[in-house]
């Protein structure tokens, strides 16, 4: 038999500083909140160079006040100026050496090198092209799974949309708004994978806030006005909204004259638009991308926009909550708080199954371990983008808490929680948007019980479950799968196909 026991989901930052080696650093908020470290120390170079650029900017504003002055009283006589010997050879002195100097000074390329220096010393810890990609492609998972608004995201509120109501989910203690390159970056990673559902939503931001921004240059920015016009109009485009097309293609074009390619463009467009004005006219809606591997995505967003469907105690009799100790003498002093939240299938909530201060240690012992969770691909496992998280698997002889954990979870359900009868303690934790899709564990919080086989061995359908996306916080899970072998003198089998 096959169990998941999820012992712990915790909202919760923690402080811990890991470095990724790879490019799944986005997978883990416990990796991402690394980071922060590894930017103060970028900060600190960033401080030095911008201290010593400080007094070398002092020392040419006085170079150049001296010169100034020369020329505003002395040199306003220049005959008598350079009949002083004192002051021909000063000038003399000053355009053949001192400017020299001032050009071509080593001072600007050192204090550069220096942070590029710095720069150098934690490139390997801090994140790749991949990761931006992957946390790009988080938020736009946030936004579908909530129903977010781009324009309140953008701003920094998050705001769900339902019809014409708009409500607020969430109200984050410290707010951020995204600039305009920040936007024109998801949008690109939209782009890039043919997602111009998402593409033209967040170019449009871009846009704007470019727009806005004319004529001000962020040394930071790898986009601009031209880049975001230029993939925003390609993207309407290919959604069917030529109009925009042409319209867009027209003002990167008075921006950027000599670009034969968006004048060929336009070319192109016009001529697809004025054919498309002799057939009937045509509703342009942005539809989302087609997944094929997720049939009841509507359902499971739905659920989680509602926060789940689970009937109240009083509407059901069946539910009900009660002390638990299994016959096991060891829980006779201290039963277990057991919440019965479903029959068919039958779900148990263990309240207080784990203390807080062994979560705390749980994780501390799992943020080294943790690797990209994969799934079972055939003979093989693999990562994939509907789970997105990192794992550690714990064995019990790795610290006493988990020992502890292992006991509790073997009297609690009267089975055999060694190996080979049962999985590692395993540990997740979830990065940005980090999710897990509607999937059956039976193929291969408090704590949460669940069988997944029926006593005659076939999966249970009814226990199709998922995690929601990761909105706000740090998700850590703790599961353990116990195997179907080994437990026949525990559950007992049987012929009845729904017991």
């Amino acid at each position: 038999m096959l169990l998941r026991l999820p012992s712990l989901l915790l909202y919760v930052v923690t402080g811990s500083l890991l470095s990724a080696t790879s490019a799944d650093l986005y997978t883990s908020l416990l990796n991402i909140q690394g980071e922060i470290a590894v930017e103060k120390v970028l900060l600190q170079h960033l401080q030095s160079y911008i201290e010593n650029e400080i007094y070398r900017m002092d020392d040419l504003k006085r170079f150049y006040e001296k010169v100034k002055a020369l020329h505003s009283h002395v040199y306003q006589e220049p005959v008598k100026a350079i009949s002083n010997p004192l002051f021909a050879y000063t000038l003399i002195k000053r355009l053949q050496i001192d400017w020299q100097n001032i050009v071509y000074s080593n001072e600007a390329s050192e204090n550069i090198q220096a942070l590029k220096d710095g720069y150098d010393k934690v490139e390997a810890k801090l994140p790749k092209a991949e990761d931006l990609e992957g946390a790009a492609k988080g938020l736009m998972r946030l936004q579908d799974v909530y129903a977010l608004n781009t324009k309140g995201l953008v701003k920094g509120e998050f705001l769900q949309v339902a019809g014409d109501d708009v409500s607020i989910i969430y109200r984050p203690t410290f707010s951020s708004s995204l600039s305009a390159d920040e936007c024109f970056q998801i949008g690109k990673v939209a782009y890039d994978i043919g997602d111009y559902y998402h593409s033209v939503t967040w170019l449009e931001e871009a846009v704007t806030l470019f727009r806005q921004s004319i004529g001000i240059w962020n040394t930071e920015d790898q986009g601009s006005l031209e880049e975001a016009l230029d993939h925003l109009a390609f993207s309407h485009y290919m959604t069917g909204n030529v109009g925009n097309a042409v319209t867009l293609s027209k003002e990167l074009l008075q921006l950027d004259s000599k670009n034969k390619r968006i004048a060929k463009n336009i070319l192109k467009y016009e001529k697809i638009l004025q054919a498309s004005l002799d057939a009937a006219p045509k509703e342009i809606v942005l539809q989302r991308p087609n997944v094929t591997h997720l049939l009841t995505r509507d359902t499971y967003e739905s659920l989680c926009q509602r926060l789940g469907s689970q009937p109240k105690h009083y509407q059901d009799s069946q539910l009900y909550c009660s002390y638990e100790t299994n016959l096991s003498p060891h829980l006779i002093l201290q039963p277990v708080k057991r919440e019965i939240i479903s029959q068919k299938p039958y779900v148990v909530l263990y309240h207080k199954f784990i203390s807080d201060s062994e979560a705390k240690r749980i994780k501390e012992i799992a943020g080294p371990s943790l690797e990209r969770s994969v799934v079972a691909s055939g003979e093989k496992q693999a990562a994939v983008e509907y789970r997105i998280s990192k794992s550690a698997w714990l064995k019990d002889t790795v610290d006493p808490v988990i020992r502890k954990l292992e006991q509790r979870i073997a009297h609690l359900t009267g089975l055999n929680v060694q190996q080979p009868y049962a999985e590692y303690l395993q540990v997740v934790n979830y990065g940005i948007g980090g999710h897990y899709e509607p999937h059956f564990d039976h193929a291969t919080n408090a704590a949460l019980f669940w069988w997944n086989l029926h006593k005659n061995g076939q999966g249970n359908a009814d226990t199709l479950h998922a995690g929601c996306p990761v909105l706000i916080g740090d998700k850590w899970v703790a599961n353990k799968w116990i195997r179907e072998h080994g437990q026949e003198f525990q559950r007992k089998c049987g012929a009845d196909p729904d017991e």
